[in-house]
């Protein structure tokens, strides 16, 4: 027997600890190297943890929502052992769903131990189902979203919703089958995600360390929105990206922090830190809750370059991949409300930095124009800032050297 384990990978210097959030495979079952074991949920990210050499799993040592650190030894892989032994060791009974279900399904539409048990117990078959899970595999939650439609179930579900159910920002191990929660007076108590935990504590060190402040003021988008469309199909053609506001929002913020470098600085006990440089977090909605990846040196990026990394991100975020890296720094934020159609908001500072701009919805609104009531599609633009470097006048010329800059785009190429 040749054992190989299987160990938590590096965290980073500021992580302690990590939390084991669901075993793929259980012992006994086949792994191929390199294939996904495990992920491993920190306070920032989400780590995957691939098998070091392909085997049967031997030995499981930590169980899913254990704490382990770096390095720390999680399971065993028999790198000898033949695949057919497999068979002798799923006698649990999440895997031991006799010749329906997940049995017969490919490995797509494979599920979950978890939920194989469950719909062994009520008689559900893996053509009534569809996976929400990683790579279509079916989870606990869309056994317990299609048994739902029956008559009269009690229970209440602890994991997660169908995809096509989730809200906006969902949290994983708070979901609840809330189709299931309107008969009687249930509760439900789950614990946050670690993820979830440690926005909720900067959020709240935001709160009592800034003294926060928030200006507002309305931009009309209409310049913009007949720039791109004007060239959205070449500058799609010419950079195979797609242009959006988010670029245009990105751009004018960084314009504006060149006039106005107090906006771009940081508090560092009793100094003020003046960065020379624009590292623009943008504010995502991932599965796991809001993350802020980072464009750095947005300056000398191009609105291409800007839209492909947004784009990437967004698409990492929504795999759960985005790295420390990405989410590590950043001089200034912008927060995207009006995706969900926010009207208008107070955005919360992410610390270390002094201010973040919100944008919400676009809506054609009654506006005047030289003494003429007209319609122009207009944006609320929100700017919270930290009162104790930030004055206000710096913070209400700055969200108005922004304002300018969406409203008369040729500003940003005069540098105007």
């Amino acid at each position: 027997m040749a054992i190989v384990e299987v160990k938590v990978p590096q965290l980073s210097e500021s992580v302690a600890d990590a939390t084991l959030l669901q075993w793929k495979k259980r012992p006994g079952e086949a792994v191929a190297q390199d294939e996904i074991v495990i992920e491993v949920e920190t306070d920032k990210v989400v780590l995957e943890v691939p098998a070091p050499a392909a085997g049967i799993i031997a030995q499981i040592i930590r169980q899913d929502g254990d704490t382990v650190i770096a390095d720390e030894v999680i399971a065993r892989i028999d790198t000898e052992a033949q695949a057919s032994v497999s068979s002798k060791a799923q006698a649990t009974p999440a895997a031991s769903a006799p010749a329906s279900a997940a049995s017969t399904e490919p490995v797509s539409a494979k599920a979950m131990p978890s939920a194989a048990k469950l719909m062994d117990e009520k008689g559900i078959s893996a053509a009534q189902l569809e996976g929400s899970g990683r790579d279509g595999r079916i989870t606990k939650g869309d056994v317990l979203a299609v048994q739902s439609a029956k008559p009269a179930v009690a229970t209440v579900s602890t994991t997660p919703l169908r995809a096509a159910d989730k809200p906006a920002l969902p949290e994983v191990k708070a979901a609840v089958n809330t189709s299931q929660s309107l008969d009687g007076r249930p509760e439900q108590r789950v614990p946050m995600s670690r993820l979830r935990a440690r926005i909720a504590q900067r959020l709240l060190e935001s709160q009592q360390t800034n003294a926060i402040l928030t200006t507002f003021n309305e931009v009309n988008m209409q310049p913009v929105m007949e720039l791109r469309s004007k060239y959205k199909d070449k500058f799609e053609k010419a950079h195979g990206a797609r242009l959006g506001f988010m670029s245009f929002f990105v751009k004018a913020a960084v314009h504006a922090l060149k006039k106005y470098p107090i906006v771009n600085a940081s508090v560092d006990g009793n100094d003020v830190v003046y960065h020379g440089y624009f590292d623009i977090g943008i504010a995502v909605g991932s599965p796991r809750g809001l993350v802020v990846p980072v464009l750095r040196n947005v300056d000398q990026m191009s609105l291409a370059d800007i839209e492909n990394k947004i784009a990437e991100y967004g698409q990492k975020a929504k795999e759960g991949k985005l790295s420390l890296e990405d989410l590590t720094g950043g001089t200034f934020s912008i927060s995207n409300g009006g995706v969900f159609g926010s009207m208008l908001s107070t955005p919360i500072i992410n610390p270390p930095q002094s201010a973040i701009l919100g944008v919400h919805a676009t809506k054609e609104r009654a506006v005047v124009e030289n003494g003429q009531i007209v319609i122009r599609p207009m944006n609320y633009l929100a700017m919270s800032y930290d009162h104790r470097i930030i004055d206000g006048r710096e913070a209400v010329l700055a969200l108005v050297a922004i304002k300018e800059a969406l409203e008369d785009p040729a500003r940003l190429l005069l540098d105007l």
